[in-house]
């Protein structure tokens, strides 16, 4: 086989590799479909946190082969750190899912079926946690009955954001080493540079559009009966895609 032969198959096989290995494993995209309902986020939040996510994923398994390769570690070295690597990154989505389902458990019973009770000098109101609209009788002084969760913290979100991304950091792409172990380990490391570029675009293309379409999808259906119960619905997902990972061979 050419030269160029060798490459041009090797870069194909990277891109298809990655497409495929991306749009059989639910933990690249529920999480992202998830939290995007639960929080109301914008499509184009979702599709930022969702490529970030997507960089960091990849860019560790990258510089993790790197390394291994200029150390003189094996494939078979660095396939059994990436194998420890996805348990572990699997694990953590499980917990991660679980706080947030049980942080959204809590939520939904403080909502109180989507209304919370305030008083206002000796006056009781509903409030509807869905748009935040009400209005208050010129007085005063009023008092909160229970602390209204009306909107999520810049902590709380960020918390949101840089548990997903370093739980996206520690997920390994297995499938990504072989490819770039063959051209590196003989020198060639501007194809083995491509080939870790191409796997890298496919991946997080394939995540954006997926994520994309599920969330498109998803947008005209009107489930307000399950409203109250979307965070923790979010979190149950997101550690099912974890144990689905763990045990469902994914």
């Amino acid at each position: 086989m050419s030269a160029d032969a060798l490459t041009l198959n090797l870069l194909v096989s990277a891109a298809l590799v990655a497409v495929v290995h991306t749009a059989i494993g639910p933990d690249h995209t529920l999480p992202f479909v998830m939290l995007s309902r639960a929080r109301r986020w914008s499509l184009r939040k979702t599709l930022w946190t969702t490529g970030l996510c997507g960089l960091g994923h990849v860019a560790s398994s990258l510089v993790l082969g790197g390394i291994g390769i200029a150390l003189g570690a094996s494939t078979g070295s660095i396939e059994g750190v990436e194998l420890s690597r996805g348990e572990l990154a699997a694990w953590a989505m499980v917990v991660f899912g679980a706080v947030y389902a049980l942080w959204g458990l809590r939520q939904a019973v403080r909502a109180r079926r989507g209304l919370e009770l305030h008083r206002h000098d000796g006056d009781v109101h509903l409030h509807s946690h869905g748009t935040h609209e009400h209005t208050h009788a010129p007085h005063q002084g009023h008092t909160h009955l229970l602390t209204p969760p009306h909107s999520h913290s810049v902590d709380a979100r960020s918390a949101t954001f840089w548990s997903l991304f370093v739980v996206f950091v520690l997920g390994p792409c297995e499938p990504l080493i072989p490819l770039f172990f063959l051209p590196a380990s003989r020198g060639n490391w501007a194809l083995a540079a491509w080939t870790g570029a191409v796997f890298s675009i496919a991946t997080i293309a394939t995540m954006l559009a997926l994520v994309g379409i599920a969330v498109a999808g998803l947008k005209p259906l009107r489930l307000a009966f399950l409203e109250r119960w979307a965070h923790t619905l979010a979190g149950a997902v997101i550690a099912a895609s974890g144990l689905a990972v763990l045990y469902g061979g994914l």
